[in-house]
């Protein structure tokens, strides 16, 4: 691990059998080793990079600050957008992996990110697997996002994320072009087994 780069994070060569880098990005309160673990079911010959949020939420790790449950701090949520994208560029050329080969994987708040990844550079992002997510910012253009695909995980009983808020987020990316699959769970705000095997499935017969 580099101490010149700004995020905390843990960087696995992968064996090169693909070009891709995954980018696993945690929910409120985890770490850098939380989805650590989904890279065996997705492709485990990737490159992994699994980042830290910067911010703390009272000693929970998260990507950019909010004002309540489900309400951003959007001048913070562009800051850390694009601390983050900045991160990227400079991880590329500290390990050797191609800029253009990104997938990332988030969860709930590490989803948003993501999501405010894609809706505010074009380059940022090969694709994204986003569980749980949000809509980052309404009212922006949008990026052309023509060749990016997207998987969405929401749940039908989910508190935090209503199953309109994923129809929205859905209409955006596809309205600025990306290709975007939303997979219904059963199930609340977590991240199932069965909403990770599907994004498997999905990386597997999208990416690959």
């Amino acid at each position: 691990m580099s101490n010149e780069l700004a995020l905390k994070h843990v960087f696995k060569k992968g064996t090169g059998k693909t070009p891709h880098t995954l980018l696993l990005l945690h929910g409120t309160g985890g770490t850098e080793e939380d989805l650590l673990p989904l890279v065996d079911y997705i492709d485990p010959e990737a490159n992994v990079l699994s980042v830290r949020g910067n911010v703390s939420e009272n000693g929970m790790p998260r990507f950019f600050k909010r004002l309540a449950e489900g309400v951003f701090d959007e001048e913070d949520l562009i800051f850390r957008t694009k601390e983050l994208n900045t991160f990227l560029d400079e991880a590329a050329k500290e390990y050797g992996f191609d800029r253009g080969q990104v997938i990332a994987f988030g969860y709930s708040n590490g989803a948003n990110i993501a999501a405010s990844l894609l809706f505010h550079y074009e380059g940022a992002l090969k694709g994204a697997s986003l569980h749980h997510p949000m809509v980052p910012r309404r009212g922006i253009e949008l990026p052309d996002l023509t060749d990016k695909a997207v998987f969405i995980a929401a749940g039908t009983n989910d508190p935090i994320c209503p199953s309109q808020e994923s129809e929205e987020l859905k209409a955006l990316l596809t309205e600025a072009g990306a290709k975007v699959d939303l997979h219904w769970e059963s199930q609340g705000h977590q991240l199932t087994i069965g909403e990770v095997k599907a994004a498997a499935e999905w990386y597997r017969n999208t990416l690959i």
